[in-house]
């Protein structure tokens, strides 16, 4: 009988490319009920902003009829501004946030 010859067989290794997630921004709509200082409240509560910008956000949503507050991936942002929408409704104030996919 003859040798036998064991040859390793050559893999071929596949690259597994990851993406990101997509993102979504948190978008503060402006109405002419609820008070500046609650939305300040809501943001700094929600959104861990600091005063001044929080205050700085709300003005410009006040003045452009919404802001963009942040960008995280579909979950988080969804979750944040359902928590801040309902602050607002439990306090009986019109505050909304949106959630879009950002460009």
């Amino acid at each position: 009988m003859s040798p036998t010859t064991v040859t390793p067989k050559t893999t071929t290794k596949t690259k597994v490319k990851l993406q990101r997630p997509p993102l979504y921004k948190v978008i503060l709509l402006n109405d002419d009920y609820t008070p500046r200082e609650f939305v300040v409240t809501v943001l700094k509560a929600v959104f861990r902003m600091g005063g001044e910008t929080a205050s700085r956000v709300m003005l410009t949503a006040h003045q452009k009829g919404a802001c963009v507050i942040a960008v995280y991936t579909r979950d988080v942002a969804e979750t944040k501004a359902k928590e801040a929408t309902e602050l607002g409704k439990a306090k009986g104030y019109p505050l909304f946030f949106t959630t879009e996919p950002e460009e």
